[in-house]
């Protein structure tokens, strides 16, 4: 059957120079939470490597590590461009949140690095991600309480559960560079037990909220997103946080005196998110299969993917900490299900980015 899509290499040379300009609107456009992408390509990528084909980590390692890069590009660009939009959506409780991936990508990332050896990049993607998410929380949680209403963003469609995962990614990684910096080490070690509670202490307030609109009030087909999945992914990337404490000697008695409180935590934290997956499977058939909406590629999409990754990762680290093999076979059968998602929406943004190129060269003919 002949392709009824013209090809890139059939367009006339006046469609190709119009590439520049579509970039530029693209930048223009871009989503706050674009480094999903990363931070799922990121988790799957790191899964593998841990329990997978070597040369898949890689190929997804080299795509995240091109993508960090250009998208870190588009959003400098787009801030010095677009600047009143990037402002816009940092005062709008439905979008600040969504700023959180440029943390969760930094660290995910950063694990990547450091399983490849390249510490001292690990460490700066650390000390990125940190002052990021000192910027972002106290101005994401002010937009929330002063300009949020009743009427505004609720927690299913603000995505604010991201803010969590942003935290818990700090943990993950400075575990990892900590032992690294010599004198200071123990300080570091100290912040990220702290920077554990505190995300603890943010998913006990949000996911009460989240249960109490989704369980107790109207719910429609349009409240189910794929930032639903976050309740599970932050609860996984906890689980995660708190396996890797578990496994990392502090030097510090007084954090090694609360390792019966992170063990038990921790694995309650497994167990939350394990108990959510087959719920959120069950919002996503009424959606699609009763109320027959049709699956169509959006940004959001990748917030699903990344819990899935998460989830194998933490299974993985937590068959570590408990010392109980049979945990990573669940890592090893959810690490092929995340992949196989990550390649559907994969194909699905190629096909995105295909139509509105075509629109926007339709537009400007």
């Amino acid at each position: 059957m002949r392709d009824s899509m013209p090809r890139m290499d059939r367009m006339p040379r006046n469609q190709h120079a119009k590439i520049p300009a579509w970039l530029g609107h693209e930048i223009g456009t871009l989503h706050p939470g674009c480094f999903a992408l990363v931070m799922a390509t990121g988790i799957i990528s790191n899964a593998l490597f841990l329990d997978g084909p070597r040369i898949l980590s890689d190929a997804l390692f080299a795509f995240n590590t091109a993508a960090y890069a250009w998208l870190l590009a588009a959003t400098l660009a787009r801030t010095v461009r677009f600047g009143r939009a990037v402002v816009a959506d940092l005062l709008d409780p439905r979008s600040v949140f969504a700023f959180f991936t440029i943390v969760a990508a930094s660290d995910v990332l950063g694990v990547g690095m450091h399983l490849r050896d390249f510490d001292a990049l690990a460490l700066t993607l650390w000390l990125i991600a940190f002052i990021v998410w000192l910027a972002l929380t106290y101005l994401s949680f002010g937009v929330l309480t002063f300009l949020n209403t009743a009427q505004g963003a609720d927690i299913v469609e603000g995505g604010w559960l991201i803010a969590i995962v942003g935290t818990q990614s700090l943990v993950v990684l400075g575990t990892i560079v900590a032992p690294s910096l010599g004198p200071i080490g123990s300080g570091v070690f100290l912040l990220i037990h702290m920077l554990w509670g505190v995300g603890l202490a943010l998913y006990a307030i949000f996911v009460t909220l989240f249960a109490s609109r989704i369980f107790f009030l109207h719910f429609e087909p349009h409240d189910i997103t794929p930032l639903l999945w976050v309740v599970m992914g932050a609860a996984a990337i906890s689980a995660n946080a708190g396996a890797t404490l578990i496994l990392t000697d502090s030097g510090l008695p007084f954090l090694e005196s609360m390792r019966p409180f992170v063990d038990g935590v921790t694995l309650i934290m497994w167990a939350w998110a394990t108990w959510w997956i087959p719920m959120l499977v069950l919002f996503g058939v009424w959606k699609h299969v009763i109320r027959g909406i049709a699956i169509a590629y959006a940004p959001a999409l990748w917030s699903l993917v990344f819990p899935l990754g998460m989830y194998a990762a933490a299974s993985w680290r937590l068959a570590l900490a408990t010392q109980f093999t049979p945990l990573r076979a669940i890592a090893s059968g959810m690490v092929w299900v995340a992949l196989a998602v990550w390649a559907a929406t994969a194909v699905g943004l190629a096909f995105a980015s295909w139509r509105s190129y075509r629109r926007f060269a339709a537009a400007t003919s």
